[in-house]
Order: structure tokens, then sequence, then C-alpha cells
């Protein structure tokens, strides 16, 4: 005789109402994602003249970045930006592979990069300390971040710029930014998917509702003043940018997502670099989440309150109602326990796996990549990509509980590409767009 009780049916309506409320707001965002986009290419970012651009100082934190860093600087140096109102700073915080005597020799090549090293040893000292070490050289006052294995679009810069000469009211703007081995392997297409996703979805439409977009790790510029208000970088967060957000948020600052600003990076090409990047991403959440919640439970900010619950919501209720889900589902169908509760679930698991697919795809087809294939990507994320979080949440938490994580490097493995940047699509979405204007 299977087991029911009042308990688990309490269990089983909390999961159910939990995943439909993260799916509905997520269907919420991407409303205001798409009516935001709308709004944005009626009236596109202007490039503004050369006289008109404020001086830029771009840092790259690097740490044993001798694969990719001279790309990267030099893709940076041949962007299209007043050359006298451009400087570039990599900061090699203790690499050991040649990244300094690469910056250093670059540096010699073209005055305009200079370079910020530490002795080599073990271990670093971390990307924000790095930054607030980088910071001090920075000689102008808007500052743009670019990670090591960045290969940013020649106007990228300049639309950044020409979004803040437009609005001075704007403390930082970010771009987009892309994959750039996306074609390397099916783990590569689902991260080109999701991070698709995420900036349209989540970063657009969390800027339609509050004017405020979360910093990435690469491709935002942002006023040095507002740098020193806030006091630089937390050196103990692990998701520096993230962190950095939540604190210019608190003091009332507009924060852009510009999307026809692209750069191109590597994203992991192997399942286990993958879960050690997203290790590290949902540990620095974790860090903002236990750093602020005191703060966004006040609820005196209800932006930052709702951004607060939404990721107490997505890392932790989401995901453990869609493991007690998994749970009785397994046990329901081996007949150990049964759920008395009426109702048409199997419509509304159905229900909840079209609006995923629909959401996604509907995304896709702002870059053109609303092919078939991608649908069936979409299709096979669902019940691997998406369910692997559920580990990487968990590991992190046990993590946390067991280790103490201060001041040192956790960078994502590079690989070997000669990968150029794919051209950008067409029409409404693409940076063409923006720099036609």
């Amino acid at each position: 005789m299977p087991y029911s009780s009042p308990i688990l049916e309490f269990l089983f309506l909390f999961s159910v109402l939990i995943i439909w409320g993260m799916i509905l707001f997520n269907l919420i965002l991407t409303w205001g994602g798409y009516v935001y986009r709308r709004k944005f290419f009626k009236n596109p970012v202007v490039m503004a003249a050369d006289a008109d651009l404020p001086s830029v100082s771009a840092m790259i934190p690097a740490r044993n970045e001798a694969m990719v860093i001279e790309k990267t600087v030099r893709a940076l140096l041949a962007m299209d930006y007043p050359k006298d109102k451009f400087e570039v700073i990599v900061i090699s915080d203790h690499s050991n592979d040649g990244t300094t005597e690469i910056v250093e020799r670059l540096g010699k090549e073209d005055s305009r990069v200079r370079c910020l090293s530490w002795p080599a040893r073990e271990r670093g000292s971390g990307k924000p300390r790095a930054l607030n070490e980088g910071l001090k050289m920075c000689r102008f006052p808007v500052i743009a971040i670019y990670d090591g294995d960045n290969n940013p679009r020649p106007e990228s810069l300049r639309i950044l710029a020409s979004a803040m000469v437009h609005n001075p009211n704007l403390t930082a703007v970010l771009g987009k930014f892309r994959c750039i081995n996306k074609a390397k392997n099916i783990l590569t297409r689902m991260v080109n998917i999701e991070t698709l996703s995420f900036q349209w979805m989540i970063q657009a439409g969390r800027y339609w509702f509050s004017k405020f977009a979360i910093l990435p790790g690469t491709n935002y510029i942002i006023k040095k003043s507002a740098l020193d208000a806030v006091g630089g970088w937390d050196e103990k967060a692990i998701t520096e940018d993230s962190e950095l957000s939540v604190r210019l948020q608190m003091m009332g600052y507009e924060v852009q997502f510009v999307p026809t600003s692209v750069t191109w990076e590597q994203e992991p090409e192997t399942l286990k670099v993958w879960i050690k990047q997203r290790t590290r991403w949902v540990r620095g959440n974790n860090y903002v989440l236990g750093k602020f919640a005191r703060q966004a439970l006040r609820f005196e900010n209800r932006h930052l309150t709702t951004e607060f619950l939404y990721m107490f919501g997505l890392y932790y209720l989401f995901l453990l109602s869609t493991v007690l889900s998994h749970v009785i589902f397994a046990l329901s169908l081996l007949g150990v326990i049964r759920i008395d509760i009426p109702g048409p679930y199997t419509a509304v698991w159905i229900s909840a796996y079209a609006m995923y697919l629909a959401e996604v795809f509907f995304v896709l087809s702002y870059e053109k990549e609303d092919t078939f294939s991608n649908l069936l990507v979409t299709a096979l994320m669902y019940f691997t990509y998406c369910q692997m979080w559920i580990y990487v949440v968990f590991k992190s938490l046990w993590l946390d509980f067991t280790r103490t994580r201060v001041g040192v490097w956790d960078k994502t493995v590079r690989f070997k590409t000669d990968a150029a940047m794919p051209p950008e699509p067409s029409g409404p979405g693409s940076a063409a767009e923006g720099k036609a204007v």
C-alpha cells in the first residue's frame, strides 16, 4: 500500500507553487526585456563625436593568461576610440607563465599599454584585489573592464561611452558578451543559449523595470567617481561584479544594459571546467546574499529587495522544489508513495516545459539563432544542463560550509582557439544597427 500523508501533499503543492512562481516571474522579465529591446532599437545609441567622448582607462585583471592576453590587448588597441583618450592597464597578478613579459613587450610597441605586476608565486591575490590595485594607476575618469580572453568588437567601447555621454545620469553601462567557441561541442552550444537567455530575459527585463542591470565581469564601463564613492571592489567577494552591483543599486545609481556593444569570449569546453566555473559563481552569489540579507529585508529599496528575493528563490527555493518534485515523482512511479490531491499535474508539467521552450526560443530569435538544431538543444537542456545546476548549488553550499575562500584566483581554464568573431546578425539586436545610427 503506497504511503500518503498531509506532509507529503504539502511538500508536493509547495514544489508546484514555487516552480510555477519562478516560471511566471521569468515570463514577466522576458516581457520586460522584449519591451526594452523594442524601445531601445527605436532610439538606439547615437555615436558620440570624438571630442565628446570621455577618456577611458581599460583594465584587464590577469592571472596566467599567456595563451590569450596578447590577442585581447591587441583587440582593445584596435577599437574605434580616440587614441589620446584611451589606455590599457593589465594587472598581472603573480603570473608565472609569461603573461607579464608579453604585456611588457606590447607596452614597448604602444605607450597606451601599461603593466602592473607582482612577483610570481603559487596563488594570486584575487581579481578584486587586482582591480583595486589597478584602479590606482588609472589616469582617466571612466574605467572599462575586460577579461583576459575577450575580443570586443571595434565599436563596442564607443557605444558604451556614447550611451554615457547622452545620459549623464548613467553611472555604468554594460554591453553584451557572446560565446566565441559556441560551435565547439554540445556543452558550448548550451552555454551559448544560456548566456543569450540570461542577457535578453534577465538583464534587459531587469533594466526595463528598475533602470538597473547587474554588472558582468567584462565589457562594461563605470565612472571612477562612483567606484571611489563605494570603496572599490570587495576583496572578499568571489563574484566581485555582482557584489559591486548591489552596492551601486543601494546608492540609487543607474546602470544600463546596451546590447549593441558586444565582446566575444571563451566559455568552458568541458564539463569539469563548467562545474568549477559555475560553482564559483554560486559561491559568489551565496556571499552576496549573506552580506546584504539584512539590508534587503528592510524593504527600503524595493528593487534591491526584489533582486534579493529573486536570487534566493532561484538558487534555493526553486532548486529545492525541483529536487522535491523529482523525488516525489520517482517514488510515486515506484508505488512507494501516493499523492491524493486531485489535479491535472501532467498538463501542468507539460505547460511548464512548453513555457520554458517558448521563452528561450523567443529570445534566440533576437540573435537569429532560432534554428531547428538549437530548438533540439534547448529541449535537451531541460533534462540535462538545467539539472546539473542542482549538483552545482549543493556542491557550492557544501564548500561554503567546509572551506573559506578569500583573495585567491579561481579562473576559468582557457583553450587555444583560432575562432574569429562571428559576424553580427543584421536588424534589431545587432551591433551593426547601433553603429549605423
